[in-house]
């Protein structure tokens, strides 16, 4: 089950609202008083956030379907959807997967890929590394236009302080969910009528994103809000409480099966700790593939990152390609993608190895690979103070000047 509150009359149809990574369910306070006059409003907290028990998901379909659990606990079946940024990921997926359940969608700050998967992982080894304050108090240039910052220091101190206050392991965990997320090739199969709504001067997730998702979506049209940035909901308050009640008030009306019923209430499924599902699926995964390509190269990408591969890739020539190939299919493939170690333990026997052989330009990108793998810059120093001991203090040395250099580079927060 979500963390959730309810508003709003409770024979009303019910109208579920998303939070963005950071955020709490107080990002929609100012959309309540008018939302909640025709609806059941149902506003729910991402794990970890707003005093939520810190139990991450690992995908966006995973917090799509504990949120339908949370429903059928409530006896709710169809229900309009809204999500902000990671809330609008949600609301993407439930279009894919519960799409009988989804009376019409709003997608606010949204992409079907959200920036790149290099860029959230690195925030997660700076948030691993330095907790969440520098994040926090980057919030506002990431979150609202510089107008809005000067005039509003109440909300900008607020917004401040609700990502502060997340738990830092949820946070990561949200990273990569969005590291993760790319629905690029599978917009055609929502079919429910949706609202994309992006503010104009989003960095974050730009209009161009927002212009995607309607292109990509059958029934999808567009508002682009002024004067705001990526948490539009805050900045404009007044502005996507109004296209929100004409856009669900029209998709209700118009639709076939017409407002949403109540339904039995359906226990929820017991859920298994996400560690155990992920040990499980990837055992799996081993013991039905054929060619591990493709395995290889999904972990390949999320150890070294994109730039890496793809740089790799580049550089491959008619004489170097098997090579390249050979490395992705046996290396990522058949080794990285094994069960019987984590990929932290794995970074570990990694770094030991490389100083141990004194493969040191391979080690400067494997020592960042350990970071994204979980490790932090202190589980690192002991592991190269453990080569000092067995492999010897000349390539200790060495190594420390490597990974001393990476972990600068990777754990600064941007200015």
């Amino acid at each position: 089950m979500l963390q959730h509150r309810l508003d709003g009359p409770d024979d009303a149809p019910v109208l579920v609202l998303g939070p963005a990574l950071g955020t709490t369910w107080h990002m929609w306070d100012r959309q309540i008083p008018e939302l909640s006059r025709n609806w059941r409003v149902l506003r729910f907290d991402l794990p970890g956030h707003g005093g939520a028990p810190a139990h991450s998901a690992d995908s966006a379909k995973s917090l799509a379907e504990r949120l339908l659990a949370t429903l059928d606990s409530l006896g709710i079946n169809r229900f309009g959807y809204v999500g902000c940024s990671i809330g609008g990921a949600v609301g993407i997926q439930l279009g894919l997967q519960a799409r009988e359940r989804v009376s019409s969608l709003a997608l606010v700050s949204a992409s079907p890929r959200f920036g790149t998967a290099d860029a959230w992982r690195q925030r997660g080894v700076v948030v691993r590394t330095n907790g969440l304050d520098p994040i926090a108090r980057s919030t506002p240039d990431r979150w609202f236009t510089p107008g809005f910052v000067a005039a509003q220091p109440a909300i900008v101190e607020w917004a401040v302080q609700m990502v502060r206050t997340t738990d830092p392991g949820c946070y990561i965990a949200a990273c990569e969910v969005l590291a993760a997320f790319d629905v690029r090739q599978d917009l055609g199969r929502i079919g429910v009528p949706t609202l994309v709504m992006a503010g104009a001067e989003d960095e974050a997730t730009p209009p161009a994103d927002a212009r995607a998702l309607v292109a990509g979506i059958p029934d999808a049209r567009l508002a682009i809000v002024p004067g705001a940035s990526h948490l539009t909901p805050v900045e404009q308050p007044g502005a996507v409480t109004e296209l929100l009640i004409r856009h669900f008030t029209t998709s209700w009306q118009e639709s076939a099966a017409g407002p949403p019923a109540p339904a039995p209430v359906i226990a929820p499924t017991p859920m298994r700790p996400t560690g155990a599902i992920a040990e499980l699926e990837s055992a799996a995964q081993i013991a039905g593939r054929g060619d591990p390509y493709d395995a290889g190269m999904k972990v390949r990408r999320e150890v070294l990152g994109d730039a890496h591969v793809d740089r790799a890739q580049k550089n491959a020539d008619a004489f170097t390609q098997d090579f390249q190939d050979f490395a992705t299919r046996y290396a990522w493939g058949e080794v990285w993608t094994r069960p019987g170690l984590d990929r932290r333990t794995r970074s570990v026997v990694t770094l030991t190895a490389l100083v141990a052989r004194g493969h040191f330009d391979e080690l400067t990108f494997h020592v960042r690979a350990a970071l994204r793998n979980g490790l932090t810059p202190e589980e690192i120093k002991e592991v190269l103070l453990q080569t000092a001991v067995y492999v010897g203090v000349p390539a200790a040395n060495s190594a420390f000047a490597v990974a001393q250099g990476v972990i600068r580079e990777e754990t600064t927060p941007e200015d």
